[in-house]
């Protein structure tokens, strides 16, 4: 069993900055791919940043510039610092990885955090 537990979100002001972590525990082989999605009240989710196991990036436009992925392979984890926040970032962020269970070389399987929440306003 795989679990994907995040952590960091919370109340900031426009203009402020939060950083968000996402920890993967479980039978875990190797991690692909992770990546931070978002999903505003009467939104669709979106895709935020992405990185896989190369280190390749990938952001929306809309944070570029002002948001930063990274991760540490040895803790199984992926962050997402996050400056000069917007109310239009205002959402609920949910963490996804894409995992390969168990002792072996396995197809990944996609797996999701609970989501936190994230608030920017005055």
């Amino acid at each position: 069993q795989v679990q994907l537990v995040e952590s960091g979100g919370g109340l900031v002001q426009p203009g402020g900055s939060l950083r968000l972590s996402c920890a993967a525990s479980g039978s875990i082989f190797s991690i692909n791919v992770m990546a931070w999605y978002r999903q505003a009240p009467g939104k669709q989710r979106e895709l935020v940043a992405v990185i896989n196991s190369g280190g390749n990036i990938n952001y929306i436009d809309s944070v570029k510039a002002r948001f930063t992925i990274s991760r540490d392979n040895a803790k199984n984890t992926v962050y997402l610092q996050m400056n000069s926040l917007k109310p239009e970032d205002t959402a609920v962020y949910y963490c996804n990885a894409v995992i390969q269970t168990g002792a072996r070389p396995s197809p990944g399987r996609n797996y999701w955090g609970q989501g936190t929440q994230v608030t920017v306003s005055s």
